[in-house]
């Protein structure tokens, strides 16, 4: 476990669950933009995201699309087996995904509402400023998922707690917490899940959602790596036995351990339905 400081920053509860591949996965262009942000520090990025965000919040007229914004890269370093480290990039691919987010959100509010938090015309606008020429290929091929109000269950089916972590903290306050993992892992251990449940409980949600993710990891390069990024829910949290409980609940109910699947549910229910309630808060 490897612990770094990083700035603070207060951000809402969004966990991400993001790709990185190595340099040469990427169009030149993207190479491009990689290159002249190879020196900047997670934390900063990091800051410049939040930055921006507040900017597009703060608008006197409602519109939270990025107007003309570059695409940030954010940069991690895995080990190699002769104990050197090596980069790889994962696009922050914001444009894209605020359209596919405002695409979700009309599909799932209706009424007058939808138009005051992104008004027909911001929309429009946002669609205008794609590249329809990249716009395609960024959809079928995103680095990043988000996820709001706690970390999903499936994420952790693909990491284990042995895992390279990354530790960061701002005056002994955790600010995230990143668990790394080979992508071949990941998918070794989503199907190791996914033939587990198609056993025992072909009927969960967990079933679909892990057998999803396996189909997305399927597109990216197998050198590629893959992070779960806790958030500023961390530190409500972390230390977490969450990929433990996650895999022993699910090997238990392939051995048919109704007990003990009952139990890692309740330590994970525990754990994660007081911070999954606050969505719900007043």
């Amino acid at each position: 476990m490897v612990t770094i400081s990083g700035s603070a920053q207060v951000f809402p509860y969004v966990s991400h669950l993001r790709v990185y591949e190595p340099l040469e996965a990427f169009s030149d262009a993207q190479q491009l933009a990689i290159l002249a942000q190879r020196t900047r520090e997670r934390s900063e990025t990091d800051a410049i995201e939040h930055e921006q965000s507040l900017r597009r919040i703060l608008r006197t007229i409602s519109d939270p699309f990025p107007h003309h914004e570059p695409d940030l890269m954010r940069i991690t370093h895995f080990p190699t087996s002769n104990g050197s480290t090596t980069p790889y990039y994962c696009p922050n691919q914001l444009a894209v995904r605020t359209a596919l987010a405002a695409e979700s959100l009309d599909q799932s509010l209706r009424g007058p509402l939808i138009d005051v938090l992104v008004p027909e015309v911001a929309r429009e606008a946002h669609q205008a400023r794609l590249d329809p020429e990249t716009f395609a290929d960024s959809v079928a091929k995103l680095h990043t998922r988000s996820a709001t109000w706690g970390v999903p269950f499936a994420w952790f089916a693909l990491i284990h707690e042995d895992d390279l972590t990354e530790v960061v903290e701002d005056e002994d306050r955790v600010t995230t917490v990143r668990i790394t993992a080979r992508i071949g892992d990941c998918i070794d251990r989503g199907k190791r899940s996914i033939a587990h449940l198609a056993v025992a409980a072909p009927e969960m949600d967990l079933f679909d959602e892990i057998t999803e993710l396996v189909e997305w990891l399927g597109i990216f390069r197998r050198d590629a790596v893959v992070e779960v990024d806790y958030g500023p829910v961390a530190e409500r949290v972390f230390p977490d036995d969450s990929p433990s409980d996650v895999r022993l609940g699910i090997e238990s109910l392939a051995e048919a351990d109704m007990l003990g699947a009952a139990a890692a549910y309740r330590r994970l229910a525990s754990r994660w339905i007081p911070i999954r309630q606050l969505a719900r808060a007043s």
